[in-house]
């Protein structure tokens, strides 16, 4: 997580909250959306949702490294980079809530929704929750180092003591060793870190038809937090086609095989 991320402000257009209206007026961008450029030769947007403790930030690099065709909208919750002084959701429910309504004025053209980690399980309930509303849909999900929403998490986080949740996150290799060394950003980013294991580790899945859209699972070989068969069951959410693809690397696969996985997020979204 960063605490340098900047809110850049940018002109852009609405949906009225109807959304069989499809009503454009013109807004400034949310604090949602940081690092936002808006790019008008894009033919989709892909939102994208970070990790637990992650932020924007993790997919700045991305407008750089995929199509101009493909307009990288990456989210930014509250408690992290610009947002560090908001209160982080520890429900999923009421996060869900807040970022569709959030992403409302963005879903003008096809989009598609890439989520790592608990941002998968964010991203899936972000397209339910679009379905129940007769919203718009994804023309892609994308879940990456995550189990299927049915499967529990086994070993929860959430309510560790301070020392012992640092010392997990740091043998899952999930933050940078500078951070590691700095007392004072730890201590900022404990209560985002732990509000963020809370929504995922309190989540439960309630059964629903499954999604209309192509899923794409995505995990690490090394990974060993999240298997290849708690990726095999997202199969089960979905009634169009699905694929799975390992990456050399461990849950943190999504910076070290970076280049492969654009790659083929590019091949499927063009």
């Amino acid at each position: 997580m960063a605490v340098d991320d900047v809110l850049t402000i940018h002109p852009f257009t609405r949906l009225s909250s109807n959304f069989r209206s499809m009503t454009i007026t013109t807004v400034a961008a949310t604090p949602w959306l940081a690092s936002f450029k808006p790019n008008s030769r894009a033919r989709v947007r892909l939102f994208c949702f970070p990790y637990a403790g992650g932020g924007a930030h993790i997919y700045r690099a991305w407008p750089d490294s995929l199509p101009a065709s493909i307009e990288v909208c990456p989210i930014q919750l509250p408690g992290r980079g610009a947002r560090m002084m908001e209160e982080p959701f520890t429900q999923m429910s009421s996060l869900v809530q807040a970022t569709a309504e959030a992403l409302l004025p963005y879903l003008d053209k096809p989009f598609a929704c890439f989520g790592h980690s608990m941002g998968a399980l964010v991203s899936f309930e972000f397209a339910r929750r679009l379905r129940s509303r007769n919203g718009p849909q994804p023309i892609h999900l994308f879940v990456s180092g995550c189990f299927a929403p049915e499967i529990s998490d086994p070993d929860p986080l959430h309510t560790l003591p301070d020392s012992e949740l640092l010392a997990e996150l740091r043998r899952l290799n999930g933050m940078p060793k500078e951070a590691q060394e700095n007392a004072e950003l730890m201590r900022l980013m404990l209560p985002t870190l732990r509000a963020d294991c809370t929504v995922t580790e309190t989540y439960t899945h309630t059964k629903e038809p499954p999604l209309a859209c192509p899923i794409s699972a995505f995990g690490g070989l090394q990974d060993h937090m999240v298997s290849r068969d708690d990726l095999e069951a997202w199969r089960q959410q979905t009634t169009a086609s699905f694929s799975l693809r390992m990456f050399p690397g461990d849950h943190f696969f999504l910076q070290t095989a970076q280049p492969l996985l654009l790659q083929i997020l590019s091949r499927e979204l063009q």
